[in-house]
């Protein structure tokens, strides 16, 4: 089948736009590994570019210019084995150089991994840059890589030679629900949205994940047969996938395992003590590396101040790899399809539905009519003592117009029925609430659920409803 480019409407528009200026570009495609960086730009840029080459992963410096080298000499004959990159980079100017009027495009995909030590690799693209491309108007350098972190540190917020060089940034982020939908319809899937939310749940909306299911097969189908089947085609994903993006990958590895096991958060001081990671530097670095890389969030909880900051776990395949791939000591080859049935699959689907719904936030203020109404979302929790309850909301829409959203999310195969003890624990929340907060917003109790609220005696209390399809919009 002919593969098709499934939405970015946006990003294409904009590399489109720059690649018609009438002067040099820098720019820069950053985001996750497999989320489709590379295959967007080859779908705008066709056989336009002039020179295109990709970083070789875990190669050292000889084995990275021996490929820069037998990729310049596919277009230029003349091209010769640099023994630096201050001399690779000369030869593609004097190639540009020699090519007729109008723009030359060079594409460079995975730069980080060029960067190998004491290569002086990016001095050599400052130089390249700086001391000729940008004195120009016809040079447009599009530059990618999956090390997000990297991208950020050494070329978008360069402190060097680089700093403020790149004149446009472009973020490749994963599926939303409704480009999920898109691609699985595109691909002759037959899902609904229910089965395409679980597919999110899991893969957390990452193209090549996607790619890889046969739409001959049920949902279930496919994520037995790509993670738990023996050799399956992600079975050691989440190994390759830290350690692709990160150098030193133990530290965010640990960090991620400990934050798995906790819905709502911890602060930096309880994540060091369940991890045992020193409190320094580095490891301010890998938590600013994990947000940078969109695996975890910040946030300060309601009525707190930044002092009180938490960190979040936001990526869905991190949270399925830790409930599911990693537990699966029997190397059961139905461990999903076993699964389905049980208090595992519960306590997994509500917590991935959670981070489904912090990922479309826009999508739920949108289904609200808030859409224009500033406001940030945030959890909150109290423990409970010999006076009071414990109290715990996963999902806050703190809102500048007085109002604050309670959200309750359920993730369910048909209505939901709110029982009379949820009801009461309902009640007990929002009374705590009020409170330990002693807040003067008004309270809307909103439900998050797949398809809507089972008219019943205790469905009255809901003042607001997001479903489902609201997050396809």
């Amino acid at each position: 089948m002919k593969h098709t480019l499934i939405g970015r409407e946006q990003e294409v528009k904009l590399l489109r736009e720059y690649l018609n200026t009438d002067k040099s570009e820098f720019v820069v495609v950053y985001g996750r590994r497999r989320v489709g960086k590379t295959y967007l730009i080859r779908q705008v840029l066709g056989d336009q570019a002039c020179f295109s080459m990709t970083g070789m992963e875990n190669a050292d410096m000889g084995d990275q210019l021996s490929n820069f080298y037998f990729s310049l000499l596919r277009v230029w004959p003349s091209a010769t084995h640099p023994k630096s990159w201050i001399e690779a980079f000369y030869q593609l100017q004097s190639f540009l150089e020699s090519l007729p009027e109008g723009r030359k495009i060079v594409f460079i995909d995975e730069l980080p991994w060029m960067d190998t030590t004491r290569s002086k690799f990016l001095a050599a693209l400052e130089r390249f840059w700086n001391g000729w491309a940008d004195g120009r108007s016809d040079i447009k350098l599009i530059v990618c890589g999956s090390a997000t972190s990297w991208m950020i540190d050494n070329i978008i917020n360069n402190r060097g030679g680089l700093h403020n060089r790149r004149t446009h940034q472009i973020y490749i982020a994963p599926f939303t629900l409704e480009e999920s939908r898109r691609y699985f319809k595109a691909y002759g899937f037959g899902y609904r949205e229910k089965e395409i939310a679980e597919c999110y749940m899991v893969m957390g909306g990452v193209a090549y994940y996607y790619s890889l299911m046969n739409p001959k097969e049920s949902v279930a189908q496919n994520i037995d047969r790509l993670f738990f089947l023996n050799n399956g085609e992600l079975v050691n994903e989440f190994e390759n996938l830290y350690r692709s993006l990160f150098k030193k990958a133990g530290d965010h590895i640990t960090i991620v395992t400990v934050l798995a096991k906790k819905g709502k958060g911890l602060s930096r001081k309880q994540i060091i003590e369940q991890s045992r990671l020193n409190n320094n530097k580095k490891f301010t670095k890998t938590l600013e590396e994990l947000e940078k890389c969109g695996f975890i969030r910040s946030y300060i909880p309601f009525g707190e101040t930044k002092r009180d900051i938490l960190f979040q776990l936001t990526d869905a395949f991190t949270l399925f790899h830790f409930h599911y791939i990693k537990e699966n000591k029997y190397q059961d080859e139905t461990f999903w399809t076993n699964s389905l049935n049980s208090g595992k699959y519960r306590a997994w689907s509500g917590y991935a539905f959670e981070i489904l719904c912090l990922n479309h936030i826009r999508q739920i203020k949108q289904a609200l009519g808030i859409s224009g109404i500033q406001s940030r979302a945030c959890c909150w929790s109290s423990k409970g003592d010999d006076s009071h309850r414990g109290a715990q909301i996963d999902l806050i829409i703190d809102r500048a117009d007085q109002t604050v959203n309670i959200c309750e999310m359920k993730f369910s195969r048909s209505d939901y029925e709110i029982t009379k003890s949820e009801a009461e624990d309902l009640d007990n929340k929002l009374d705590i609430f009020l409170r330990q907060t002693n807040t003067r917003k008004s309270l809307m109790l909103t439900m998050i659920t797949s398809f809507g609220i089972k008219p019943g005696i205790y469905s009255g209390r809901v003042q607001a409803q997001v479903t489902l399809e609201d997050l396809f919009k």
